[in-house]
């Protein structure tokens, strides 16, 4: 259960948030709880988290390890300040900042090099979905991104299916509409990378994911998690998903 936290909170509401969500989610032991900061919260995040179950993540890696790019961290910056994950290639990237299937390769290679777990997020546009194009989409966002790591490389990556239509915009594709996306990208991790890597390989959803939704998606044996947005930044709220 991962949290994105996109373009909120200070490092002092960073860690007042984890004061209150770490005791409600101390039993939680059936997953992985994931919370992914802004770059500059990382390190509160990280001291919050201190002997918790809880780990952090970045939103967000460049693919050289430094250079002269100014604005951007690197893999080992992140893993530096105590992170252990990064999402990469969400669709706000893509939207938004020119994110491409070939550059979202480069972030998971260069992730995976630094020793990070990358959530790779895939997904189409309401126009492609209103199209009948889901398929293709998701098709091609997998053969430019993740067919190009190798079966090692893969085995060490998340994947996060997230209906861009569906994202911050209180939609939510329905627990069935979820899980044949989830199929139809279990079916391309198959065919590229063989049955037992389909079967290992967990597949979040990620578009509204609320406490009152929540269970219904989980209820798919097709759907192994959520990356959570807006509802992560609320520890109650994220606290519930999490406890589903």
């Amino acid at each position: 259960m991962a949290g994105n936290w996109k373009m909120f909170k200070n490092p002092a509401e960073t860690t007042a948030f984890f004061e209150k969500f770490l005791p409600q989610v101390a039993g939680a032991t059936h997953c992985e709880i994931v919370l992914c900061p802004p770059a500059i919260n990382i390190p509160a995040a990280v001291a919050a988290t201190a002997g918790s179950r809880v780990e952090v993540g970045a939103q967000n890696l460049y693919w050289k390890n430094e250079g002269a790019f100014t604005g951007e961290i690197s893999g080992p910056m992140i893993k530096a300040a105590g992170a252990a994950w990064v999402i990469i290639g969400h669709s706000e990237r893509r939207q938004f900042f020119g994110e491409t299937d070939a550059t979202v390769l480069e972030r998971t290679k260069a992730a995976l090099a630094a020793g990070l777990k990358p959530i790779v997020c895939v997904g189409e546009m309401l126009a492609e979905r209103e199209a009948g194009e889901t398929e293709a989409v998701l098709h091609q966002q997998f053969a430019g991104g993740l067919a190009g790591l190798s079966a090692e490389e893969f085995a060490r990556v998340v994947i996060a299916y997230e209906p861009v239509w569906a994202i911050g915009t209180g939609k939510t594709a329905t627990p069935e509409m979820a899980a044949d996306a989830h199929r139809i990208i279990r079916g391309r991790v198959e065919a590229a990378f063989g049955g037992n890597a389909a079967a290992a390989v967990r597949i979040l959803y990620g578009g509204s994911v609320k406490p009152d939704n929540v269970k219904g998606l989980m209820a798919q044996p097709e759907i192994d998690g959520a990356l959570v947005g807006g509802a992560s930044l609320e520890a109650g709220s994220f606290a519930s998903i999490v406890n589903f």
